[in-house]
C-alpha cells in the first residue's frame, strides 16, 4: 500500500512538472507578440511564473538551486548558449570584415577584457573574494548573454534594414561567450594552485591561443563544407536537396562536439559556422527556415530555464547575499559595462545614442550560470555559494531593468536615428 502511494506521488509530480513544461513552451508561441506589443520582455514573466510556482508547490517540482543539480545545471545551460549561438550566426547579415565588424571586435577584445579586470578587482578588494573567486566572477559577469539578449538583437535573415546597435550588440553576443572561456580556465588554475611561470604559459598558449584558433579553424571549415553539401551538390543531384530547419540544430551538436573533441572552444565554433553558413549562399531562403527552427528551439529551453531560475530566486539562492554584493552587482551593471564598452567604441563614427544603447544593453543571462556550474565543477573554489548569490541577483537586476528598457530604447532609436543599409 505505501509503495502504491509512493509511487502514484512520483507519477502526479511527473505528470504535473510535464504540464507545467507544456504550459509553458504552448504560451512562448505568443511571447514575441506579446513584448513588442507591452514593451516587456518574455524573461521578466518567466521569471515571476517560476517564483509563484515554486512557493505555490513546494516540493512538487525539482530542485532548481544550480549547487544541487551541477550536471543538469551545465548541460542545459550549454544547450540554450550553443543554440543561441547557432541563431546568431545565420541571422547576420553584416559580411565580416576588421571595418564592416570594428564595433563587435573593440567590444569582445577591449570592453570584456576592461569588465574582467575591473569586476576582478572590486571583487577581490571590495568583496574580499581569493583571487580564482574574484577572476572566476569576472570571467563569468563579462560576457553579453546570447540567450536572453534578443529583444536587443537583428532579426531574422535578410533584413532589409538593420541599426549598428542591434548589429554590434548581436555579434558581440556571437563572439564574446567562447572569448570569456579562457578566463575562466585562468580562474581555475588559480583554484587548483597558485600558478608558476608555466603553468601560467601553458594557459596562454593552449587556454587562450590554440583552443581559440582551433573553435575559429573548425567553425570555418564545418560552415563550408555544410554550405557546399547544402547549396552545391543539390544543383548536380537534385534528389539530396534538403529544406529541413532542424539541419541547424543538428549541425550545432555536431560542430560543437566535433571541436570539443579536438580541443577547441566549441562556442566560438557554433558561432562562427553560423556566419560562415550564412553567408554561403547569402540571399537564399532557407536561411530563414534554418534560423526559425533554432529561435523556437532555444525560446523553447529558454522558458524552462528561467522557470528554473526564478524558482532559484525563492528557494535560497540569494540567502548569502549581503549589501556589499548587492553594492557590485549595481556598480558592475551601471558603471563596469557601459563605462567599459563606451571606452571601447571611442573613435567609432556612429551616433553618440547607439554608442550609449550599446554600453548599457550588457545583459547578463544562462552563459554566466554556465561558466560558473564549468569552474565548480573542474575545481574547488571558496565561497561558492556567495558567487552563485552574485551571480543570480545580477541576472535578476538585468533581467528587470534590460527587460523594461529594450523595447521602448530600440523603438526610440529606431524613430530617431532610421536604420542603414547592410554593407556587403
Amino acid at each position: 500500500m505505501d509503495r502504491t502511494l509512493s509511487v502514484g506521488t512520483v507519477m502526479d509530480k511527473y505528470i504535473l512538472l510535464i504540464a507545467i513544461i507544456g504550459l509553458a513552451a504552448f504560451t512562448m508561441a505568443w511571447m514575441p507578440a506579446i513584448t513588442k506589443r507591452s514593451g516587456i520582455s518574455y524573461s521578466i514573466i518567466y521569471v515571476l511564473v517560476g517564483m509563484l510556482l515554486y512557493l505555490a508547490l513546494p516540493g512538487y517540482l525539482p530542485v532548481p538551486m544550480p549547487s544541487a543539480n551541477p550536471d543538469l545545471t551545465i548541460h542545459l545551460t550549454e544547450m540554450v548558449v550553443i543554440i543561441s549561438l547557432m541563431g546568431t550566426g545565420i541571422k547576420i547579415d553584416r559580411a565580416f570584415s576588421l571595418g564592416n565588424w570594428a564595433s563587435p571586435l573593440k567590444l569582445v577584445s577591449i570592453a570584456m577584457l576592461l569588465c574582467i579586470a575591473a569586476a576582478a578587482l572590486v571583487a577581490y578588494y571590495f568583496l574580499r573574494l581569493d583571487l580564482a573567486a574574484a577572476v572566476l566572477l569576472g570571467a563569468a559577469l563579462a560576457p553579453t548573454d546570447p540567450v536572453l539578449a534578443s529583444d536587443v538583437q537583428v532579426g531574422p535573415p535578410n533584413e532589409k534594414l538593420k541599426s549598428e546597435t542591434k548589429f554590434s550588440l548581436t555579434a558581440e553576443a556571437g563572439l564574446n561567450d567562447g572569448v570569456a572561456f579562457p578566463f575562466t580556465w585562468l580562474a581555475i588554475y588559480l583554484a587548483m594552485a597558485a600558478p608558476g611561470p608555466a603553468s601560467l604559459v601553458q594557459w596562454f598558449g593552449y587556454n587562450l591561443l590554440f583552443k581559440i584558433v582551433a573553435g575559429i579553424v573548425m567553425g570555418y571549415l564545418m560552415g563550408k563544407l555544410v554550405g557546399y553539401l547544402v547549396f552545391r551538390v543539390p544543383e548536380k543531384w537534385r534528389f539530396l536537396k534538403t529544406r529541413d530547419g532542424f539541419l541547424a540544430i543538428s549541425l550545432t551538436l555536431l560542430v560543437y562536439g566535433l571541436t570539443e573533441i579536438v580541443h577547441g572552444y566549441g562556442f566560438i565554433a557554433v558561432f562562427i559556422c553560423g556566419i560562415t553558413l550564412r553567408h554561403y549562399e547569402k540571399g537564399h531562403h532557407y536561411h530563414a527556415d534554418l534560423h526559425s527552427f533554432t529561435d523556437q528551439a532555444e525560446r523553447l529551453l529558454v522558458a524552462i530555464l528561467l522557470i528554473l531560475f526564478g524558482g532559484s530566486l525563492v528557494s535560497g539562492i540569494l540567502a548569502p547575499l549581503t549589501f556589499k554584493m548587492g553594492l557590485f552587482t549595481v556598480v558592475f551593471l551601471f558603471v563596469i559595462r557601459p563605462l567599459a564598452a563606451y571606452t571601447s567604441l571611442l573613435g567609432e563614427k556612429f551616433h553618440l545614442k547607439e554608442k550609449l544603447a550599446i554600453s548599457f544593453f550588457g545583459i547578463r543571462g544562462m552563459g554566466t550560470v554556465y561558466y560558473l556550474a564549468f569552474a565548480f565543477a573542474q575545481a574547488k573554489f571558496n565561497s561558492e555559494k556567495e558567487l552563485w548569490a552574485i551571480a543570480a541577483f545580477t541576472i535578476m537586476v538585468s533581467v528587470i531593468i534590460h527587460g523594461f528598457t529594450a523595447t521602448p530604447i530600440m523603438k526610440h532609436l529606431k524613430q530617431e536615428l532610421p536604420a542603414e543599409a547592410i554593407p556587403e
